[in-house]
């Protein structure tokens, strides 16, 4: 069985930093993409960052410049690193993987649990 544990998560006051980490475990022949999503009160899920299995990123406008994702192969772990810290971050924060559990079978996406980041004084 497949699952996706993230960690890191907790409250920071504006201008910190925190680093969120997921790590995939479970019968897994291939990961492509993975990423991070997040959703604060009120409001849909949005994508945060993506990386793919050659290392491409991208990111939403809101987090250019301010967050980085970069992922670990030998340990199926992504992470985000999320710097400049501000109050509209505040949300849960989700990871995804696109993952294969045998060379035939097809992609499937995973999400993890969910963190929560809250940034306040």
């Amino acid at each position: 069985q497949v699952q996706l544990v993230e960690s890191g998560g907790g409250l920071v006051q504006p201008g910190g930093s925190l680093r969120l980490s997921c790590a995939a475990s479970g019968s897994i022949f291939s990961i492509n993409t993975m990423g991070w999503y997040r959703q604060a009160p009120g409001k849909e899920r949005e994508l945060v960052a993506v990386i793919t299995g050659g290392g491409s990123t991208n990111y939403a406008d809101s987090v250019k410049g301010r967050f980085t994702i970069s992922r670990d192969n030998t340990k199926n772990t992504v992470y985000l690193q999320a710097n400049s810290l501000q109050p509209d971050d505040t949300a849960v924060y989700y990871c995804y993987a696109l993952l294969y559990l045998t060379r035939y079978s097809s992609g499937t996406r995973y999400w993890g649990q969910g963190t929560q980041v809250t940034v306040s004084s």
